[in-house]
């Protein structure tokens, strides 16, 4: 039997102008001045600076006659669900990067010319080794990953050599040549476990009462160690807490990543540039778009002079009928691009000025427990906003405070109740749950228990898996972690 259905679908159509506007709001500063760059090198009617008695092209224009309406481009609506979200962006999308390939050398320094492994090579070449120990002293090297540990089985790595480099070798010649790479600087490379690691560099320092002991527990004591049994140590070892205490400090000047401290691994070194700036003025906050946001903008009197020659030409020639449809193309790009930024900036502002009074109380102490729950549609409703937008605005900005510069969403929290019924933020507990960490006796920490109830005698009533919850989010261990003698 056949059935017909009738079924309706309502969809949001953007035009690719709404989007481009969308994709500007989302745009941090330095990002918007590239951007901004690109757009004057390829409109050659957008110019910038200032222009006295600007005007733009005769209105008459777009009404002629001798202009086809189908010269016009024409692009299609495009679907707004493939370019925003109900509410968060993705996180990979909402990584807030500032890094503007525009921007001048010393305003993104590389830390060194040469590659890491490069710079392992480099030092290979002081060492006397036979054609074979420097073949695998090179794979070595070339498995050395960004923190500096050679992660791979020895079994693998002389697979590999086999397969890959047509060396065939046994176990104990790599683990020779290991030897080797295991001098290098930084040291600790080349290390396969943190272990390792560790005495590499231990064994390098100057032999000393600490050194030694330092030495003896990770070589021999490391689980014990790296679980806190500090008295399991005292009793091994037949040291005194004193003694003990001294070994660890000189654990804890060691590099756990000796690879990360190779300035030569050419990470660029990024450089926050604040979207705005608050100010505390006679009590009054006061807020302010970064002056890079508001650049200076006019469309070019050359081409709006070309139309007029045109409009006053008796003669108007196929030729020139093409060239006065490319000139309308670029003007109106022009115009509605010095529209878009003036409108990103009103967007913008507004945005963050809703913010900025939301959570006033905040931006006058710098106390993160007077920061108020809040959520995007919080901010979109006052400001007759989509929360989208919003959150283009709070996903990629910074904004400078008198507490330093912050990401404007780490100002959005959800709510909790209290023991009176009132709402209070999530970070105005995790701060509160911070600081009586920070404050407990390190010698028998509290345990996620104990904190989940005193944070209920404060007045917050939450669980102990919440406590864990937030406490994993602070970046906090376990309380054995973080016992100390």
């Amino acid at each position: 039997m056949l059935k017909q259905y009738l079924q309706f679908k309502l969809s949001q159509k953007l035009s690719p102008q709404q989007i481009q506007l969308m994709k500007l709001i989302q745009l941090p500063t330095q990002a918007f001045e590239q951007r901004l760059k690109q757009e004057l090198e390829e409109n050659p009617a957008l110019e910038g600076g200032k222009e006295e008695n600007d005007s733009d092209y005769d209105s008459d224009l777009d009404n002629s006659d001798d202009i086809n309406d189908n010269d016009s481009i024409n692009a299609e609506d495009i679907n707004v669900d493939e370019y925003l979200s109900d509410d968060e962006i993705p996180d990979y999308r909402t990584q807030a990067n500032n890094y503007s390939a525009d921007d001048e050398e010393k305003t993104m320094p590389y830390a060194a010319g040469t590659s890491f492994t490069q710079h392992l090579v480099n030092q290979l070449n002081t060492y006397r080794l036979s054609e074979e120990e420097r073949d695998i002293a090179e794979f070595l090297v070339g498995s050395v990953d960004e923190s500096g540990y050679i992660r791979r089985e020895l079994s693998d790595i002389m697979d590999d050599l086999a397969f890959t480099q047509n060396v065939y070798t046994e176990e104990e010649n790599i683990q020779k040549v290991l030897k080797i790479v295991h001098q290098l600087d930084p040291a600790g490379v080349g290390a396969r476990n943190l272990q390792e690691c560790l005495s590499i560099q231990l064994h390098r320092k100057d032999k000393t009462a600490d050194t030694e002991l330092a030495i003896n527990i990770i070589d021999s004591a490391f689980d014990q160690f790296t679980k806190k049994h500090y008295k399991k140590l005292l009793q091994k070892f037949n040291i005194t807490e004193e003694q003990l205490k001294d070994a660890i400090k000189e654990i804890e000047h060691l590099n756990p990543k000796p690879g990360g401290s190779y300035a030569g691994n050419n990470r660029i070194v990024e450089h926050v540039v604040p979207d705005f700036a608050i100010k505390i003025v006679d009590g009054e906050l006061e807020l302010t778009l970064n002056g890079r946001n508001a650049p200076e903008l006019h469309v070019s009197r050359e081409y709006n002079n070309m139309l007029k020659g045109y409009k006053e030409s008796k003669d108007k020639s196929k030729s020139q009928k093409d060239a006065v449809v490319f000139i309308k193309q670029k003007l109106d790009a022009a115009k509605w691009f010095i529209e878009a930024i003036k409108q990103r900036q009103q967007t913008l502002f507004v945005t963050m000025s809703s913010i900025m009074h939301y959570q006033s109380e905040y931006f006058l102490t710098g106390d993160e427990r007077n920061l108020k729950p809040m959520i995007l549609k919080d901010i979109a409703d006052e400001i007759s906003m989509d929360v989208s937008t919003v959150s283009r605005v709070a996903n990629s900005k910074y904004v400078d405070t008198p507490y330093g510069t912050k990401l404007i969403k780490e100002f959005f929290s959800e709510s909790m109740k209290n023991d009176q019924g009132e709402d209070v933020s999530t970070r105005e507990i995790k701060k509160i749950l911070e600081t009586v960490i920070e404050e407990e006796n390190k010698k028998k920490p509290l345990t996620d228990e104990t904190l989940a109830s005193i944070l209920k005698e404060k007045g917050y009533p939450i669980a102990r898996r919440t406590v864990a919850k937030y406490r994993e989010q602070l970046d906090i261990p376990v309380a054995r972690l973080r016992k100390k003698i």
